[in-house]
């Protein structure tokens, strides 16, 4: 047995008392396989490898057992646990950009692994290094070695990542979410790469993910933790087949699949008008190339693509947050700074009044302002009052010293002019709309789940009623769990609330859940746009067909026959 963990269990002290993240762990690992740990966020996933790791901090109290080719690591040397970390165990970390140093090239910190457990001389620690970045199939290793890491895509500094952590041939390769940062086809990149790895070296990878599609492409046991017990342990094909527990068919269920679409909404006015839009950082770089796009009131329109598409600048523009070179973005219903916003009690969402959209050709256009934001302040800041924009990860959107009921606050602040006790009545109605607690108002973010912070982040894009919201990956980071109650909860607002919204996402089961059109970006242009019915059922453009081909589906025998069909396309 390669890796062995018995009755596992780890403790926290806080505040004097001891608090278990897990109790009683068991699991053991062969050379060659894939273990997959799944659970929600505080099951005790990531926490279980921090053990193995040997890098749990000084107030965890740990018991049990952990053994690796028959040696304990509890309770050994921190030297010797110094040599296994990169050399007997290698791990890949879920943020690479988090994870390597920004002042220095990919080449130096690969290199600086191999020298720490290898003695090479330079000229071999190159060559070894330049192998290694081959060997994870990245096409010029000269110039990935030379590069910076934010001179490289998300795929490329995953694949680096992984080329650093298999440097000294480990025995034990612990990947933490190692896609969950990534779009569709880089995904499915890497997978293919771990698996590739796993064959041709025989080394054992502990998989850790929420996203029941990874381990249906990539594991061959499945471990189920759920607050810090394991509920179930079973061979990957008879998981997905009979789950036995109840938390499992849970997680399953929550899986966001392809299926129906959302029905399209009335014709309603025209609230963004998007007219060859043209984006260059630089005299080299052109991010976006003359992109055109429509959204109606009560529309939602999905905006997918992979990373370094486009998607996301589009979305910062409409934000007046970068730059344009020409074309027009022209958003309709924002009002004036002063007015004010009547709390009422008639409206089908916890008093909060649906928008209403007018033409288009009536509204600002924030292409023009954002070229001179000082010269435009005044209305540029008109302008976002009728934009409400939900980011990524709310956990660095919302500010730490705040409490949520003054981050839902802020916009009414800034762009109303209500009383106290109206911005107070005000946030409870948002609170209300978006399914927390009036108590939570006084809560720091800190002190909430990042699925209760998102619903913060959602309430605070929503205070201002705006007739255009911009959500730009607002569930790739939650649980699916989490994912499929927000994705659920913003189905509600949208229908009561009648906004029209930009849904920026590389997830394309997502957007089907939620958009009544799609529009596909590569390479700065829009290759593909239509229904999602149609889109997404019957793509025409091959780019299009690739995306939806890289999606791993929560069923192994599925995905290994999609894997198998799109191979040949591949290479």
């Amino acid at each position: 047995m390669l890796l062995s963990v018995q009755d596992l269990t780890i403790s926290f002290e806080a505040g004097g008392d001891l608090s278990e993240a897990t109790r009683g762990v068991a699991f053991e690992l062969r050379r060659g396989r894939v273990l997959a740990l799944v659970g929600e966020s505080g099951s005790g996933k990531s926490v279980t490898a921090m053990a193995i790791l040997g890098l749990l901090p000084g107030t965890a109290a740990v018991r049990g057992s952990i053994t690796l080719e028959g040696e304990q690591l509890l309770g050994a040397a921190p030297d010797r646990l110094r040599e296994l970390r990169g050399g007997r165990i290698g791990t890949v970390f879920q943020e690479p950009m988090a994870a390597f140093n920004p002042v220095f090239t990919i080449g130096d910190q690969i290199g600086e692994a191999i020298r720490t457990h290898r003695r090479l001389t330079s000229a071999a620690v190159r060559e070894r290094v330049g192998d290694l970045l081959g060997t994870v199939g990245l096409d010029d290793p000269e110039r990935i070695a030379r590069s910076y890491p934010h001179q490289l895509s998300g795929g490329q500094l995953q694949r680096s990542m992984i080329a650093m952590a298999i440097s000294c041939d480990p025995v034990l390769l612990i990947a933490d979410e190692p896609t969950t940062a990534l779009d569709v086809t880089a995904q499915a990149g890497i997978l293919d790469l771990l698996r590739e790895l796993r064959g041709r070296i025989d080394t054992a990878i502990l998989l850790i993910t929420h996203d029941m599609g990874v381990v249906a492409d990539l594991a061959d046991d499945v471990v189920v933790l759920e607050n810090g017990r394991v509920v179930e342990c079973a061979p990957v094909a008879r998981l997905f087949a009979e789950p036995a527990h109840e938390y499992t068919k849970t997680l399953l269920d929550a899986v966001p699949t392809f299926g129906a679409t959302r029905p399209a909404p009335a014709a309603g006015a025209g609230i963004l008008s998007i007219r060859d839009l043209v984006v260059d950082y630089s005299s080299r770089v052109r991010a976006v190339g003359g992109v055109s796009l429509e959204i109606a009131a009560g529309e939602v329109l999905g905006l997918v693509g992979e990373s370094g598409s486009g998607k996301s600048t589009i979305g910062r523009v409409l934000a007046g947050l970068t730059p344009v070179t020409s074309g027009a973005a022209l958003v309709a219903g924002t009002s004036p700074v002063t007015s004010t916003s009547p709390v009422t009690s008639t409206s089908p969402v916890a008093g909060i009044s649906p928008v209403t959209g007018t033409s288009p050709a009536a509204g600002i256009d924030i292409a023009r302002l954002a070229r001179h934001p000082w010269r435009n302040a005044r209305a540029l800041r008109r302008a976002r009052s009728g934009i409400g924009i939900v980011f990524q990860d709310p956990a660095s959107s919302l500010n730490p010293r705040r409490t949520v009921a003054d981050s839902i606050a802020e916009p009414l602040v800034l762009h109303r002019d209500l009383t106290v006790a109206q911005q107070r009545v005000r946030v409870g109605e948002l609170l209300d709309a978006v399914q927390l607690p009036a108590a939570m108002g006084r809560r720091y973010p800190h002190e909430m789940s990042g699925g209760q912070r998102q619903r913060v982040a959602i309430a605070r894009a929503l205070a201002l009623n705006p007739p255009l919201l911009i959500a730009d990956e607002p569930t790739s980071a939650l649980d699916v769990s989490v994912q499929a109650r927000i994705l659920a909860l913003f189905r509600s607002l949208q229908d009561d609330f009648g906004f029209a919204c930009l849904f920026i996402s590389h997830d394309l089961a997502v957007v089907e859940q939620l958009a009544h059109r799609v529009a596909v970006m590569h390479r700065g242009l829009i290759v593909e746009q239509g229904s999602t019915e149609q889109v997404l059922h019957n793509p025409q453009h091959p780019y299009t067909q690739r995306l939806l081909a890289a999606i791993p589906v929560a069923d192994p025998q599925r995905q290994a026959d999609r894997r198998a069909a799109r191979v040949p396309a591949d290479h």
